[in-house]
């Protein structure tokens, strides 16, 4: 490598002019190169300096060391110094010697030393060399090496260098970040910060880091770093977007900022004097600002770090095992889960980085690299009830190691077991540390099962978390008492129990013989295969996998399920007691939904009025009084269709109407009474004049309504006989009250005199004729009513004349 030299300085008059000029440059330099390095070598003395300085305050004055980017991408390391008076007594003159570095800033990796090394060399000229200005082959040389001074420089800024080294940190990433003012009274002290700056930056970023350690004029200066004394450093501060301002003459040590666990690392690793862990970081090849790898470093070494340090590390490693030796990866756990790196400052995230990099090394690294995180995770388990899904394993705790750790955590986690406060599911995680240490904690497993399984149905997705799921895989006897309870609260709570299987993977094996889980946990696929619910219910109990009659109960859980808390339809519960028989459902208590089937069946529904017999016959003494009106009028229901009522029936429908039956179950009794009364041929006369005399509006438009039935209206079209004695019926009990009024007008106008006015005349005389069997006026009265207008005159004639 060819490196020119250029020297700058104010030269006495001669052939080539007087005042600053280049006095010596390597052949071969351009001039625009000189042109554009002329404007960033000059040197100001500082405001305060002497106007005619002797030899030792000339020592004292600042040096200006720099490099900068120049226009076509190489760089100029220049050292400027103030030598005095020049040669005609004027104030002012400065010798500056400078190398150009060719290479482009694109170039491949850098080589060769930091420029910043190159402070205090002895190849820096203080004059013009007498032969020129021969190319160099490296950067000048540094002056012996002072870890002393280095050390007690740290020591003395140590609270600036992490702010420092994070916003070195941005310098890097960002090419807009502000830059660095480093305010010393002495330039050798800002030559130090750069080196500092260096050390931490990749090397090639470190190349290529620009900087002067002097200027009088630090807003015109371009380099990111720049060196200021005292006096210049004022009226910098509080200009946050263009200035960094480090002043440690003047300002006191800065409060914390945002925490950056890279540059915090950097601070400590110096301020340990461990620097050499940042060659070794670059080894590793990881991200140049990552904190993890230099925090690993740095705990292995055993330099303390913070939280976010700790975390970062441990996060890192769990990543990145094989790139630590075994020596450093047990360093490095022993830092991490010895009581010195807590501080008291451990908190949940790096509890859980260290969970994770006990994952990534239990059973690939030696047990000694694991037992120390292996105890940190199971002592934080216990302290803080909140276990994590990956516990250590068998291996990551020596037979020592494990008796030691359970005698002493032994009280702590019995006493979270049983605290109050302590979540269902965090019981469940202390149960399996237990099973790590060993320690003994069958007495508490009922209660924890217990707490556990009701949480498991009040709130299954929340529940059935990994932590839930890794407890129930791994302690039998925890899941044996756990589906036990679920089997008892299932009987209670079918639907929630079918929940709990539909939104978790809660899965039962064959072996696990609870029957009311199981069908809970069939329910979703059963009840929607089966061709009806009555097949659902039966297929439900072949999934129990016990009999009903030797456990009842499941009766009442799968007619829960299938029905959802309802009651069923009155033809299914009529099928589902034919199937079962009746004992079964008074020990199951299914009768009500039996009961509730046949008294809250809508009015058309003809299998409840078949239904409420069975179940007075069987319940009788067990049915509540709100059911029973509703039952009984549906036996005189069914009675009434069957016609083996005995007298009174008219006024006993109407005793059981007015004690509350469901008004399905009243209708259709009132509709079977009136079927009986319209069609019957053995239909009482006092029944029908109790219907009449009843004036009871609901049995009347039963009565109505059931004279428009088909059968009816089709019987009248064929039968005259019929249509004579529907005629005496509807025109008799003209001073009954006014609903039957209403009544028989409306069956004489609306039912009775469409279907006479389409009869033949044949089949109007045979009605005639049937009439006048009768006896008295009914024929009379008849040919009178066909005409218009006669209903009005005939009103008051008609009376009660009997009739079949």
């Amino acid at each position: 490598m060819k490196l020119a030299q250029l020297h700058y300085t104010s030269a006495p008059p001669g052939p080539d002019g007087s005042g600053f000029r280049f006095t010596a440059v390597t052949p071969g330099v351009p001039a625009g190169l000189l042109r554009e390095a002329e404007q960033l070598i000059g040197y100001e003395p500082p405001r305060e300096a002497p106007p005619r300085p002797g030899p030792e305050q000339l020592a004292g004055f600042p040096q200006a060391l720099s490099l900068s980017v120049l226009a076509d991408g190489s760089r100029l390391l220049a050292r400027s110094v103030y030598t005095g008076a020049d040669y005609s007594g004027r104030w002012g003159n400065f010798h500056a010697h400078a190398v150009h570095l060719p290479q482009p800033a694109d170039s491949g990796p850098a080589v060769g030393a930091l420029p910043i090394t190159s402070w205090g060399s002895p190849q820096w000229a203080f004059d013009t060399p007498a032969d020129g200005a021969p190319p160099l082959a490296a950067v000048p040389v540094p002056r012996p090496h002072d870890p002393a001074g280095l050390a007690g420089f740290v020591t003395a800024r140590g609270p600036w260098l992490a702010g420092f080294f994070a916003d070195v940190r941005r310098l890097g990433e960002d090419p807009a970040a502000p830059q660095i003012v480093l305010v010393e009274a002495d330039s050798e002290a800002v030559a130090r910060w750069i080196m500092l700056a260096c050390s931490v930056l990749p090397h090639q970023r470190g190349q290529w880091l620009t900087f002067t350690t002097y200027t009088r004029r630090p807003q015109l200066a371009r380099q990111q770093i720049i060196g200021v004394v005292p006096e210049d450093g004022l009226g910098l501060a509080g200009q946050e977007s263009r200035y960094r301002v480090y002043d440690v003459t003047r300002a006191a040590a800065p409060a914390p900022g945002a925490p950056d666990a890279w540059a915090d690392t950097a601070s400590r690793i110096w301020q340990a004097r461990r620097q050499e862990l940042f060659a070794e970081v670059r080894r590793l090849g990881a991200d140049p600002y990552d904190a993890g790898p230099l925090a690993a470093l740095a705990l292995a070494a055993d330099i303390p770090l913070p939280a976010p340090g700790r975390t970062s590390a441990a996060d890192w490693a769990a990543g990145h095992r094989e790139a630590l030796d075994a020596a450093r990866l047990h360093a490095l756990a022993v830092a991490l889960a010895g009581p010195g790196a807590s501080q008291g400052d451990r908190d949940a995230a790096e509890v859980a980085a260290c969970g994770r990099l006990l994952a990534a090394l239990d059973g690939w690294a030696p047990p000694a690299v694991c037992e120390p995180l292996a105890e940190l995770a199971l002592a934080e388990a216990v302290r803080g009830a909140a276990v994590p899904a990956a516990l250590p394993s068998a291996g990551a705790l020596g037979g020592p190691a494990r008796a030691r750790l359970a005698a002493r955590l032994e009280p702590e986690l019995r006493a979270a077991l049983g605290a109050a406060g302590t979540e269902p599911g965090d019981r469940a995680g202390l149960l399996r540390v237990a099973s790590v240490l060993g320690a003994d904690t069958a007495d508490l497993l009922p209660g924890v099962a217990r707490q556990l399984a009701r949480a498991l149905l009040a709130d299954p997705e929340r529940a059935y978390g990994e932590g839930v799921r890794a407890a129930l895989a791994e302690l039998p006897a925890l899941r044996a008492l756990v589906l036990d309870q679920l089997d008892s609260l299932a009987a209670g709570d079918p639907a929630a129990a079918r929940i709990l299987f539909a939104r978790t993977g809660l899965r039962l094996t064959a072996s696990d013989a609870r029957p009311h889980l199981r069908m809970c946990a069939s329910a979703a696929g059963v009840v929607g295969a089966a061709p009806d619910r009555v097949a659902a219910l039966h297929a439900l109990l072949g999934e129990s996998g016990v009999s009903l009659y030797a456990e009842p109960l499941v009766l009442r859980t799968a007619m829960r399920l299938v029905w959802d808390g309802e009651a069923p339809g009155a033809g299914e519960a009529a099928l589902v007691l034919g199937a079962t028989g009746a004992k079964v459902h008074r020990d199951a208590g299914t009768w009500e939904l039996l009961a509730r089937a046949a008294a809250l069946a809508p009015a058309g529904d003809p299998d409840a009025a078949e239904l409420a017999p069975e179940v007075l016959a069987h319940f009788h003494e067990l049915l509540p009084a709100p059911l029973r009106p509703s039952l009984l009028i549906l036996e005189l229901a069914r009675n009434l269709r069957a016609g083996t009522t005995g007298p009174g029936w008219v006024r006993q429908a109407l005793d059981l109407g007015s004690t509350g039956p469901e008004p399905g179950a009243r209708a259709q009794a009132y509709e079977a009474l009136s079927a009986r009364l319209l069609l019957a041929e053995d239909r009482p006369e006092t029944e029908l004049r109790a219907l009449i005399e009843s004036n009871d509006a609901e049995l009347l438009a039963a009565y109505r309504q059931a004279a428009r039935e088909p059968e009816v209206t089709a019987r009248l079209r064929l039968a005259p006989g019929f249509v004579a004695d529907c005629f005496t019926v509807w025109s008799s009990q003209p001073q009954a009250g006014p609903v039957w009024q209403e009544a028989r007008t409306d069956l004489l106008d609306g039912v009775l005199r469409p279907v006479v006015r389409g009869l033949e005349p044949a089949e109007l005389s045979s009605v005639e004729e049937a009439l006048a069997r009768l006896g008295g006026r009914w024929a009379e009265d008849f040919r009178t009513w066909q005409r218009p207008g006669a209903m009005g005159r005939l009103r008051g004639r008609f009376k009660w004349g009997g009739g079949s």
